[in-house]
Protein backbone atom coordinates (compact mmCIF):
# COMPACT_ATOMS: atom_id res chain seq x y z
CA UNK A 1 0.00 0.00 0.00
CA UNK A 2 1.17 3.44 -0.94
CA UNK A 3 0.02 6.25 0.75
CA UNK A 4 -1.85 9.37 -0.57
CA UNK A 5 1.26 11.65 -1.55
CA UNK A 6 3.24 8.81 -2.81
CA UNK A 7 -0.04 8.51 -5.37
CA UNK A 8 0.37 11.99 -6.27
CA UNK A 9 4.40 11.85 -6.93
CA UNK A 10 4.01 8.99 -8.63
CA UNK A 11 1.37 9.75 -10.96
CA UNK A 12 2.99 13.64 -11.68
CA UNK A 13 6.31 11.48 -12.49
CA UNK A 14 4.58 9.28 -15.05
CA UNK A 15 2.85 12.64 -16.62
CA UNK A 16 6.21 13.80 -17.10
CA UNK A 17 7.46 10.20 -19.34
CA UNK A 18 9.36 8.38 -16.66
CA UNK A 19 8.97 4.63 -16.67
CA UNK A 20 7.17 2.17 -14.26
CA UNK A 21 10.54 0.86 -13.04
CA UNK A 22 11.88 4.39 -12.66
CA UNK A 23 9.36 5.19 -10.45
CA UNK A 24 9.55 1.82 -8.77
CA UNK A 25 13.45 2.55 -7.90
CA UNK A 26 12.53 5.97 -7.00
CA UNK A 27 9.58 5.16 -4.64
CA UNK A 28 11.48 1.65 -3.51
CA UNK A 29 8.25 0.36 -4.32
CA UNK A 30 7.41 -2.67 -6.20
CA UNK A 31 6.78 -2.14 -10.13
CA UNK A 32 3.54 -4.38 -9.76
CA UNK A 33 2.25 -1.85 -6.84
CA UNK A 34 3.60 1.20 -8.67
CA UNK A 35 1.61 -0.24 -12.10
CA UNK A 36 -1.61 -1.05 -10.25
CA UNK A 37 -1.90 2.55 -8.51
CA UNK A 38 -1.29 4.30 -11.68
CA UNK A 39 -4.50 2.23 -13.47
CA UNK A 40 -6.69 2.66 -10.65
CA UNK A 41 -7.02 -1.06 -9.65
CA UNK A 42 -5.83 0.16 -6.34
CA UNK A 43 -6.87 3.12 -4.19
CA UNK A 44 -3.82 4.96 -2.18
CA UNK A 45 -4.20 4.69 1.65
CA UNK A 46 -6.53 1.63 1.33
CA UNK A 47 -4.96 -1.80 2.68
CA UNK A 48 -6.35 -4.91 -0.14
CA UNK A 49 -8.13 -7.43 2.24
CA UNK A 50 -5.79 -10.60 2.74
CA UNK A 51 -8.84 -12.28 3.66
CA UNK A 52 -11.85 -13.38 1.56
CA UNK A 53 -15.09 -11.84 2.16
CA UNK A 54 -16.68 -13.36 4.97
CA UNK A 55 -20.23 -11.79 4.43
CA UNK A 56 -20.14 -13.30 0.62
CA UNK A 57 -21.72 -16.84 0.95
CA UNK A 58 -24.70 -14.95 3.33
CA UNK A 59 -25.69 -12.00 0.55
CA UNK A 60 -28.32 -13.60 -1.03
CA UNK A 61 -29.92 -15.03 2.77
CA UNK A 62 -29.25 -11.14 3.58
CA UNK A 63 -30.73 -9.24 0.54
CA UNK A 64 -33.83 -12.29 1.25
CA UNK A 65 -34.44 -11.46 4.39
CA UNK A 66 -34.30 -7.01 3.66
CA UNK A 67 -36.52 -7.89 0.93
CA UNK A 68 -39.18 -9.65 4.02
CA UNK A 69 -38.74 -6.74 6.33
CA UNK A 70 -36.48 -3.76 5.35
CA UNK A 71 -36.49 -2.39 9.02
CA UNK A 72 -34.72 -5.72 10.48
CA UNK A 73 -32.14 -5.08 13.31
CA UNK A 74 -28.46 -6.07 11.90
CA UNK A 75 -28.54 -7.25 15.26
CA UNK A 76 -31.49 -9.85 14.93
CA UNK A 77 -30.46 -10.24 11.30
CA UNK A 78 -26.96 -11.67 13.14
CA UNK A 79 -28.75 -14.57 15.38
CA UNK A 80 -30.26 -15.82 12.01
CA UNK A 81 -27.02 -16.20 10.51
CA UNK A 82 -24.07 -17.38 13.10
CA UNK A 83 -26.31 -20.54 12.75
CA UNK A 84 -25.78 -21.07 9.60
CA UNK A 85 -21.96 -20.57 9.49
CA UNK A 86 -21.24 -17.02 9.48
CA UNK A 87 -17.97 -17.24 11.70
CA UNK A 88 -17.35 -13.13 12.51
CA UNK A 89 -18.44 -11.27 15.05
CA UNK A 90 -21.32 -9.12 15.43
CA UNK A 91 -19.28 -5.50 14.92
CA UNK A 92 -17.69 -7.16 11.46
CA UNK A 93 -20.78 -8.40 10.55
CA UNK A 94 -23.00 -4.75 10.64
CA UNK A 95 -20.12 -3.44 9.25
CA UNK A 96 -19.96 -5.27 5.85
CA UNK A 97 -24.08 -4.98 5.82
CA UNK A 98 -23.25 -1.54 6.04
CA UNK A 99 -20.64 -1.12 3.73
CA UNK A 100 -22.31 -3.90 1.10
CA UNK A 101 -25.94 -1.59 0.89
CA UNK A 102 -27.51 -4.57 1.66
CA UNK A 103 -30.32 -2.72 3.24
CA UNK A 104 -32.76 -0.73 1.10
CA UNK A 105 -33.72 3.23 1.69
CA UNK A 106 -36.66 4.02 3.25
CA UNK A 107 -38.26 7.60 2.46
CA UNK A 108 -40.82 7.64 5.11
CA UNK A 109 -38.57 6.57 7.86
CA UNK A 110 -35.62 8.99 6.72
CA UNK A 111 -36.72 12.39 8.10
CA UNK A 112 -37.55 10.98 11.52
CA UNK A 113 -35.30 12.37 14.33
CA UNK A 114 -34.78 11.75 18.34
CA UNK A 115 -35.74 13.44 21.53
CA UNK A 116 -33.83 15.08 23.68
CA UNK A 117 -33.18 12.47 27.09
CA UNK A 118 -31.39 12.79 30.20
CA UNK A 119 -30.16 9.87 32.46
CA UNK A 120 -31.95 9.61 35.78
CA UNK A 121 -30.32 7.78 38.63
CA UNK A 122 -32.09 4.67 39.50
CA UNK A 123 -31.42 3.05 43.22
CA UNK A 124 -31.06 -0.87 42.84
CA UNK A 125 -34.67 -2.62 43.52
CA UNK A 126 -36.24 1.08 43.74
CA UNK A 127 -38.36 1.07 40.72
CA UNK A 128 -40.12 -1.65 38.28
CA UNK A 129 -41.39 -0.06 34.93
CA UNK A 130 -44.87 -1.30 33.09
CA UNK A 131 -45.84 -0.74 29.57
CA UNK A 132 -48.31 -2.34 27.11
CA UNK A 133 -47.20 -3.34 23.65
CA UNK A 134 -49.64 -4.88 20.79
CA UNK A 135 -49.37 -5.98 17.99
CA UNK A 136 -51.97 -6.69 15.32
CA UNK A 137 -52.25 -9.66 12.77
CA UNK A 138 -50.71 -12.25 15.34
CA UNK A 139 -49.61 -15.52 13.89
CA UNK A 140 -52.48 -17.26 16.05
CA UNK A 141 -55.03 -14.91 14.63
CA UNK A 142 -56.16 -11.67 16.27
CA UNK A 143 -53.86 -9.05 18.01
CA UNK A 144 -51.07 -10.15 20.86
CA UNK A 145 -51.14 -8.22 23.76
CA UNK A 146 -47.85 -8.14 25.65
CA UNK A 147 -46.80 -6.87 28.99
CA UNK A 148 -43.07 -5.73 29.90
CA UNK A 149 -41.96 -5.30 33.30
CA UNK A 150 -38.64 -3.62 33.52
CA UNK A 151 -36.26 -3.10 36.69
CA UNK A 152 -35.02 0.55 36.45
CA UNK A 153 -31.48 -0.03 37.72
CA UNK A 154 -30.25 -3.23 35.94
CA UNK A 155 -32.58 -3.59 32.83
CA UNK A 156 -33.78 -7.10 33.37
CA UNK A 157 -37.15 -7.32 31.64
CA UNK A 158 -39.88 -10.12 31.54
CA UNK A 159 -43.24 -9.96 29.70
CA UNK A 160 -46.11 -11.86 29.63
CA UNK A 161 -48.47 -12.36 26.86
CA UNK A 162 -52.34 -11.41 27.70
CA UNK A 163 -55.24 -11.79 25.86
CA UNK A 164 -57.07 -8.46 26.77
CA UNK A 165 -55.91 -5.41 28.32
CA UNK A 166 -58.51 -4.81 31.22
CA UNK A 167 -57.69 -4.54 34.37
CA UNK A 168 -57.88 -8.12 35.14
CA UNK A 169 -55.67 -9.48 32.23
CA UNK A 170 -53.37 -6.28 33.85
CA UNK A 171 -53.39 -8.03 36.85
CA UNK A 172 -52.64 -11.07 36.44
CA UNK A 173 -49.89 -10.19 33.62
CA UNK A 174 -47.96 -8.16 36.47
CA UNK A 175 -48.30 -11.06 39.19
CA UNK A 176 -46.74 -12.86 36.46
CA UNK A 177 -43.99 -10.89 35.60
CA UNK A 178 -42.88 -10.22 39.17
CA UNK A 179 -42.65 -14.19 39.66
CA UNK A 180 -40.40 -14.01 36.77
CA UNK A 181 -38.30 -11.02 38.43
CA UNK A 182 -38.06 -12.90 41.45
CA UNK A 183 -40.34 -9.96 43.47
CA UNK A 184 -41.46 -6.51 43.40
CA UNK A 185 -39.78 -2.82 43.33
CA UNK A 186 -40.78 -0.56 46.16
CA UNK A 187 -42.25 1.22 43.38
CA UNK A 188 -44.16 0.98 39.99
CA UNK A 189 -44.17 3.39 37.48
CA UNK A 190 -46.56 3.78 34.60
CA UNK A 191 -47.81 5.67 31.48
CA UNK A 192 -50.92 6.93 31.64
CA UNK A 193 -53.00 3.71 31.74
CA UNK A 194 -56.73 3.68 32.35
CA UNK A 195 -57.16 0.50 34.00
CA UNK A 196 -54.66 2.52 36.84
CA UNK A 197 -54.31 5.88 36.61
CA UNK A 198 -57.69 7.95 35.79
CA UNK A 199 -58.09 9.58 32.63
CA UNK A 200 -56.45 13.61 32.77
CA UNK A 201 -55.52 13.08 35.93
CA UNK A 202 -52.52 11.56 37.86
CA UNK A 203 -54.89 10.09 40.46
CA UNK A 204 -54.92 6.08 40.95
CA UNK A 205 -58.37 4.18 39.96
CA UNK A 206 -60.25 3.35 43.08
CA UNK A 207 -60.63 -0.12 41.23
CA UNK A 208 -56.50 -0.33 41.46
CA UNK A 209 -55.70 0.70 44.65
CA UNK A 210 -56.13 -2.09 46.64
CA UNK A 211 -53.90 -4.22 43.79
CA UNK A 212 -50.50 -1.73 45.02
CA UNK A 213 -51.30 -2.32 48.91
CA UNK A 214 -51.71 -5.89 48.29
CA UNK A 215 -47.90 -6.01 46.82
CA UNK A 216 -47.18 -3.67 48.83
CA UNK A 217 -45.78 -1.01 46.15
CA UNK A 218 -45.87 2.99 45.45
CA UNK A 219 -47.67 3.91 41.90
CA UNK A 220 -45.65 6.62 39.92
CA UNK A 221 -48.16 7.48 37.44
CA UNK A 222 -45.48 9.51 34.64
CA UNK A 223 -46.26 13.35 34.24
CA UNK A 224 -48.31 14.13 30.82
CA UNK A 225 -46.26 14.24 27.86
CA UNK A 226 -43.08 12.78 29.83
CA UNK A 227 -43.19 8.90 28.72
CA UNK A 228 -39.63 9.45 28.74
CA UNK A 229 -39.33 9.10 32.41
CA UNK A 230 -39.87 5.28 31.85
CA UNK A 231 -37.65 4.95 28.87
CA UNK A 232 -36.16 1.48 30.29
CA UNK A 233 -39.18 0.01 29.61
CA UNK A 234 -39.51 1.70 26.18
CA UNK A 235 -36.10 0.56 25.10
CA UNK A 236 -37.41 -2.94 26.40
CA UNK A 237 -40.20 -2.41 24.18
CA UNK A 238 -38.25 -1.02 21.18
CA UNK A 239 -35.65 -4.31 22.10
CA UNK A 240 -38.27 -7.12 22.48
CA UNK A 241 -39.89 -6.02 19.10
CA UNK A 242 -36.87 -5.59 17.03
CA UNK A 243 -34.96 -8.70 18.04
CA UNK A 244 -38.09 -10.94 19.07
CA UNK A 245 -41.42 -10.36 17.56
CA UNK A 246 -39.66 -10.11 14.14
CA UNK A 247 -38.67 -13.33 14.06
CA UNK A 248 -40.73 -15.34 15.91
CA UNK A 249 -41.55 -18.20 14.54
CA UNK A 250 -44.51 -19.51 17.15
CA UNK A 251 -47.79 -20.39 15.85
CA UNK A 252 -49.94 -19.79 19.38
CA UNK A 253 -49.62 -18.08 22.46
CA UNK A 254 -48.42 -20.70 24.38
CA UNK A 255 -45.34 -21.40 21.94
CA UNK A 256 -44.91 -17.85 21.92
CA UNK A 257 -44.54 -17.64 25.48
CA UNK A 258 -42.19 -20.15 26.07
CA UNK A 259 -40.17 -18.38 22.86
CA UNK A 260 -40.22 -15.01 24.78
CA UNK A 261 -39.33 -16.55 28.41
CA UNK A 262 -36.12 -17.67 26.62
CA UNK A 263 -35.31 -14.76 24.82
CA UNK A 264 -35.42 -12.47 27.79
CA UNK A 265 -33.42 -15.18 29.85
CA UNK A 266 -30.97 -15.49 27.70
CA UNK A 267 -30.40 -12.45 24.63
CA UNK A 268 -32.23 -10.14 27.10
CA UNK A 269 -29.71 -11.22 30.10
CA UNK A 270 -27.11 -11.12 28.44
CA UNK A 271 -26.48 -7.69 26.96
CA UNK A 272 -23.80 -5.45 28.77
CA UNK A 273 -24.24 -2.14 30.56
CA UNK A 274 -21.79 1.00 30.20
CA UNK A 275 -19.53 1.32 34.37
CA UNK A 276 -19.45 4.47 34.53
CA UNK A 277 -23.78 4.42 34.59
CA UNK A 278 -23.27 2.52 37.94
CA UNK A 279 -19.70 3.63 39.48
CA UNK A 280 -18.36 6.93 40.42
CA UNK A 281 -16.03 8.98 38.46
CA UNK A 282 -13.32 8.27 41.00
CA UNK A 283 -14.25 4.61 41.26
CA UNK A 284 -13.04 3.85 37.71
CA UNK A 285 -9.15 2.95 37.13
CA UNK A 286 -7.56 4.91 34.11
CA UNK A 287 -4.74 2.21 33.65
CA UNK A 288 -7.12 -0.53 32.81
CA UNK A 289 -9.63 -1.15 30.65
CA UNK A 290 -13.31 -1.30 32.82
CA UNK A 291 -15.26 -4.29 32.94
CA UNK A 292 -18.61 -3.85 31.32
CA UNK A 293 -21.50 -6.07 33.69
CA UNK A 294 -23.91 -8.10 32.21
CA UNK A 295 -28.01 -7.06 32.79
CA UNK A 296 -28.02 -10.76 34.52
CA UNK A 297 -24.86 -9.21 36.81
CA UNK A 298 -26.78 -6.24 37.73
CA UNK A 299 -29.87 -8.21 38.44
CA UNK A 300 -28.84 -11.16 40.35
CA UNK A 301 -27.30 -8.08 43.11
CA UNK A 302 -30.69 -6.25 43.13
CA UNK A 303 -32.63 -6.90 46.40
CA UNK A 304 -36.24 -6.89 45.78
CA UNK A 305 -39.35 -7.36 48.13
CA UNK A 306 -41.08 -10.69 48.42
CA UNK A 307 -44.38 -11.54 46.56
CA UNK A 308 -47.33 -13.15 48.18
CA UNK A 309 -47.87 -16.55 48.28
CA UNK A 310 -50.92 -15.96 46.37
CA UNK A 311 -51.89 -13.57 43.04
CA UNK A 312 -54.23 -10.84 43.75
CA UNK A 313 -57.89 -12.22 43.53
CA UNK A 314 -59.02 -10.77 40.53
CA UNK A 315 -61.71 -12.29 38.02
CA UNK A 316 -60.63 -13.16 34.85
CA UNK A 317 -63.52 -13.13 32.01
CA UNK A 318 -63.11 -14.30 28.76
CA UNK A 319 -65.71 -15.94 25.93
CA UNK A 320 -65.43 -18.67 24.13
CA UNK A 321 -67.79 -20.64 21.59
CA UNK A 322 -68.63 -24.35 22.26
CA UNK A 323 -67.32 -26.71 19.34
CA UNK A 324 -68.65 -30.23 17.96
CA UNK A 325 -66.88 -31.94 21.03
CA UNK A 326 -69.19 -30.84 23.59
CA UNK A 327 -65.74 -28.09 24.95
CA UNK A 328 -64.21 -24.84 25.46
CA UNK A 329 -61.08 -23.39 25.09
CA UNK A 330 -59.27 -21.68 27.63
CA UNK A 331 -55.15 -21.33 27.62
CA UNK A 332 -54.04 -24.28 25.71
CA UNK A 333 -56.90 -26.65 27.06
CA UNK A 334 -60.48 -27.49 26.13
CA UNK A 335 -63.01 -28.05 29.21
CA UNK A 336 -66.78 -29.75 28.44
CA UNK A 337 -69.97 -28.32 28.62
CA UNK A 338 -73.20 -30.43 28.30
CA UNK A 339 -73.79 -31.34 25.00
CA UNK A 340 -76.60 -29.86 22.43
CA UNK A 341 -74.93 -26.37 22.77
CA UNK A 342 -72.98 -26.42 19.36
CA UNK A 343 -72.15 -22.67 18.27
CA UNK A 344 -73.20 -21.21 21.77
CA UNK A 345 -70.96 -18.55 23.11
CA UNK A 346 -70.03 -19.22 26.92
CA UNK A 347 -68.62 -16.74 29.22
CA UNK A 348 -65.16 -18.75 31.53
CA UNK A 349 -64.36 -17.07 34.63
CA UNK A 350 -61.17 -17.92 36.73
CA UNK A 351 -60.42 -16.37 40.42
CA UNK A 352 -56.72 -15.47 40.37
CA UNK A 353 -55.08 -17.52 42.65
CA UNK A 354 -57.58 -20.39 42.44
CA UNK A 355 -57.31 -23.73 40.41
CA UNK A 356 -61.41 -23.72 39.31
CA UNK A 357 -63.16 -22.23 36.31
CA UNK A 358 -66.47 -21.66 35.83
CA UNK A 359 -68.22 -21.90 32.71
CA UNK A 360 -71.10 -19.74 32.83
CA UNK A 361 -74.16 -19.64 30.31
CA UNK A 362 -75.85 -16.80 28.17
CA UNK A 363 -78.27 -16.74 30.90
CA UNK A 364 -75.73 -16.10 33.38
CA UNK A 365 -76.01 -19.69 35.14
CA UNK A 366 -72.72 -21.63 36.48
CA UNK A 367 -72.99 -24.51 33.91
CA UNK A 368 -69.87 -26.41 35.71
CA UNK A 369 -66.93 -26.10 37.77
CA UNK A 370 -64.03 -27.52 36.40
CA UNK A 371 -60.40 -27.95 38.01
CA UNK A 372 -57.79 -25.90 35.81
CA UNK A 373 -55.03 -28.04 33.43
CA UNK A 374 -51.44 -26.55 33.65
CA UNK A 375 -51.77 -24.09 30.53
CA UNK A 376 -50.84 -25.37 26.99
CA UNK A 377 -50.84 -28.97 27.86
CA UNK A 378 -53.40 -29.34 25.35
CA UNK A 379 -55.74 -31.85 27.60
CA UNK A 380 -59.48 -31.88 27.46
CA UNK A 381 -61.18 -31.61 30.66
CA UNK A 382 -64.76 -33.39 30.85
CA UNK A 383 -66.61 -34.44 33.69
CA UNK A 384 -68.14 -38.16 34.10
CA UNK A 385 -71.41 -36.85 33.71
CA UNK A 386 -70.81 -34.93 30.57
CA UNK A 387 -68.91 -37.88 29.08
CA UNK A 388 -71.82 -40.10 29.54
CA UNK A 389 -74.44 -37.44 27.84
CA UNK A 390 -72.07 -37.17 24.83
CA UNK A 391 -71.31 -40.77 24.20
CA UNK A 392 -75.59 -41.41 24.67
CA UNK A 393 -75.76 -38.72 22.04
CA UNK A 394 -73.43 -39.74 19.77
CA UNK A 395 -74.27 -43.14 19.94
CA UNK A 396 -78.27 -42.39 19.48
CA UNK A 397 -77.31 -40.68 15.82
CA UNK A 398 -76.09 -44.25 14.66
CA UNK A 399 -78.58 -46.40 12.63
CA UNK A 400 -78.62 -50.15 12.00
CA UNK A 401 -80.23 -49.61 8.37
CA UNK A 402 -78.80 -49.88 5.02
CA UNK A 403 -77.54 -46.76 3.20
CA UNK A 404 -80.12 -46.01 0.03
CA UNK A 405 -79.32 -46.93 -3.04
CA UNK A 406 -78.33 -43.84 -4.94
CA UNK A 407 -78.07 -45.62 -8.21
CA UNK A 408 -81.44 -47.20 -8.89
CA UNK A 409 -84.63 -46.88 -11.46
CA UNK A 410 -87.27 -44.73 -9.79
CA UNK A 411 -89.69 -43.13 -12.20
CA UNK A 412 -92.25 -40.98 -11.28
CA UNK A 413 -95.17 -42.34 -9.09
CA UNK A 414 -98.55 -42.23 -8.87
CA UNK A 415 -98.72 -38.91 -6.67
CA UNK A 416 -96.39 -37.44 -9.38
CA UNK A 417 -98.04 -38.38 -12.63
CA UNK A 418 -101.39 -37.00 -10.83
CA UNK A 419 -99.87 -34.16 -10.13
CA UNK A 420 -98.54 -33.57 -13.20
CA UNK A 421 -102.02 -33.93 -15.15
CA UNK A 422 -103.33 -31.42 -12.52
CA UNK A 423 -100.80 -28.94 -13.39
CA UNK A 424 -101.70 -29.23 -17.41
CA UNK A 425 -105.07 -29.83 -16.45
CA UNK A 426 -105.22 -25.67 -15.53
CA UNK A 427 -103.10 -24.41 -18.34
CA UNK A 428 -105.88 -26.57 -20.70
CA UNK A 429 -103.31 -28.00 -22.85
CA UNK A 430 -102.59 -31.61 -23.50
CA UNK A 431 -99.94 -32.93 -24.97
CA UNK A 432 -100.31 -34.74 -28.44
CA UNK A 433 -98.20 -35.83 -31.37
CA UNK A 434 -99.30 -36.40 -34.95
CA UNK A 435 -97.33 -39.69 -35.40
CA UNK A 436 -98.02 -38.89 -39.58
CA UNK A 437 -96.87 -35.63 -39.61
CA UNK A 438 -94.00 -36.83 -37.65
CA UNK A 439 -93.45 -39.43 -39.93
CA UNK A 440 -93.38 -37.40 -42.99
CA UNK A 441 -90.67 -35.33 -41.53
CA UNK A 442 -88.27 -37.97 -41.11
CA UNK A 443 -89.07 -39.53 -44.65
CA UNK A 444 -88.02 -36.31 -46.73
CA UNK A 445 -85.05 -35.36 -43.75
CA UNK A 446 -83.86 -38.83 -43.67
CA UNK A 447 -85.39 -40.75 -47.13
CA UNK A 448 -82.01 -43.92 -46.83
CA UNK A 449 -83.16 -44.49 -43.19
CA UNK A 450 -86.75 -44.66 -43.94
CA UNK A 451 -86.60 -46.99 -47.12
CA UNK A 452 -84.20 -49.27 -44.50
CA UNK A 453 -86.67 -48.82 -41.98
CA UNK A 454 -89.74 -50.26 -44.21
CA UNK A 455 -87.70 -53.03 -45.26
CA UNK A 456 -86.70 -54.42 -42.23
CA UNK A 457 -90.39 -54.41 -40.74
CA UNK A 458 -91.93 -56.10 -43.72
CA UNK A 459 -89.18 -58.85 -43.60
Amino acid sequence: MISVGEDVEADALAKRGWSISAIARHLERDRKTIRSYLSGEREPGARRASAADALAPFRAYVAARFVDDPHLWASALFDEVAPLGYSGSYVSFARQVRLAGLRPHCEACSGVKGRETIEIDHPSGEEIQWDWFERRRAPWGGTAYVLLGTLSHSGRTRGVIAEAMDQPHLIEAMDAVMRRLGGTARAWRTDRLATVIVPGSAKVQASFAPVAKFYGAILTPCPPRRGNRKGAVECGVKFCCGRWWRTMTATTPEEAQVSLDRFWASTGDERLRPPGRYLEPGELSCNERPVWPSVRELADNEVLMALPATPYPATIEVKRPVDDRASVAFRGNRYSVPPGLLGATMTLRQRLGTMSLDVVSMAGTVLVTHRLAPPGAGMMVRTAEHHAALEAVVLSQFLTARPCDRKANRPPGEVALSEAARLMGRDGTEVTVDLDGLAEVIRLAFPGAVDLASAEVTA
